[in-house]
């Protein structure tokens, strides 16, 4: 397992027990009132460290707007003006996000440490494939895995020259091989938590399937300890694909749905009984896997791992438990029939 320096945000610890889910806000940021909604929104969708873009001064009044209504950690979001980071930090913002690529000379990154450091704020390191310095552009000759990895060690040098630590890292890229393969450099290279996201991933569509392979696979390396998947959409998107992720590697509890593809024997609308059954089950606060199977072959035999399940028939379903069957309902009744036999587990 990665040897990681722990690191605290507000009431959470970065260090590996738990992968935190993270969105960000994309209300514009003149739109005070609107930000707050939606990080209310964020908060009850289960959000659990959210981002917010900081572009200007009076952007700042964001972060007070939104702590007096919310009690997830925030995150402020700077480019060009180091200013502006240690303006979030006297606001009481719980996290700085700032990159290497433009946030300016060490005199600024040292100003905005000595602030932190004061504060007891922690400092991501957010490098960009879009936004390197061209000297290490110029070097690599484009946003390879290795650049990325010498941007975010560069500013590593520079916080801890500081004598700063509470360090957290991201390297992201839109090409999901070099975000992947950046990512498992770095984790070789520093044991700062590490914060996955592939950037600018795209629509839900291709977004969740980018960040599906980017994300999971190093989750299943063992590596990072907060995500965000980035997605052109509503952020409560972000954060159900995210614990989605999650769920499917086994990193967090609740009920987890496994279900055939559908063939020639099947006899029962199971793609819109499965579809019913997710939305069923979502507040469910269960580790279990349930089975929804399109019929008897792919039912109590393929599925006999499930703690629950139901198997389809010619207008009926049977519930099983493990490779024993339980009952027989019609079409009408075999998802309450399921609901009953799952709240009983």
């Amino acid at each position: 397992m990665r040897r990681i320096t722990p690191v605290k945000l507000n009431d959470l610890t970065l260090d590996g027990r738990h992968i935190y889910v993270q969105s960000m806000l994309n209300v514009p940021s003149t739109n005070i009132p609107g930000n707050v909604e939606q990080a209310i929104a964020l908060e009850k969708a289960g959000c659990e460290i959210i981002r917010v873009s900081v572009p200007d001064a009076a952007a700042l009044d964001l972060i007070p707007a939104i702590k007096n209504r919310t009690s997830v950690p925030l995150v402020a979001d700077i480019h060009f003006d180091y200013r502006l980071a240690i303006g979030a930090a006297e606001r009481g913002v719980d996290k700085i996000r700032i990159n290497p690529g433009n946030i300016g000379s060490p005199e600024r990154v040292r100003a905005v440490a000595d602030e932190c450091r004061k504060r007891h704020i922690p400092i991501r390191i957010g490098v960009n494939s879009g936004s390197l310095e061209k000297s290490i552009l110029k070097k690599y000759g484009a946003p390879t895995a290795e650049a990325l990895c010498e941007s975010a060690m560069n500013e590593i040098r520079e916080l801890e020259r500081c004598g700063f630590g509470d360090i957290v890292l991201s390297l992201k890229s839109s090409n999901v091989e070099t975000m992947i393969s950046a990512y498992r450099l770095a984790a070789e290279m520093t044991d700062h938590p590490l914060h996955l996201g592939v950037t600018e991933a795209g629509t839900y569509k291709m977004g969740l399937i980018k960040s599906s392979i980017g994300i999971g696979s190093l989750l299943a390396d063992g590596i990072g300890e907060t995500i965000r998947v980035s997605l052109t959409d509503d952020p409560i998107k972000e954060v159900e694909a995210g614990f989605d992720i999650l769920r499917a590697l086994g990193k967090t509890g609740g009920i987890k749905i496994v279900s055939c593809p559908t063939c020639g024997r099947t006899r029962i609308d199971l793609i819109g009984l499965v579809n019913r059954v997710e939305r069923a089950v979502a507040g469910i606060d269960k580790d279990l896997t349930v089975a929804v199977m399109g019929c008897v072959v792919n039912g109590p035999g393929e599925a006999r791992e499930a703690d629950i399940g139901l198997a389809g028939g010619d207008g009926c379903a049977v519930i099983f438990k493990k490779d024993e069957i339980i009952g027989k309902f019609s079409e009408e009744d075999a998802l309450s029939a399921l609901l009953a036999e799952i709240d009983r587990l």
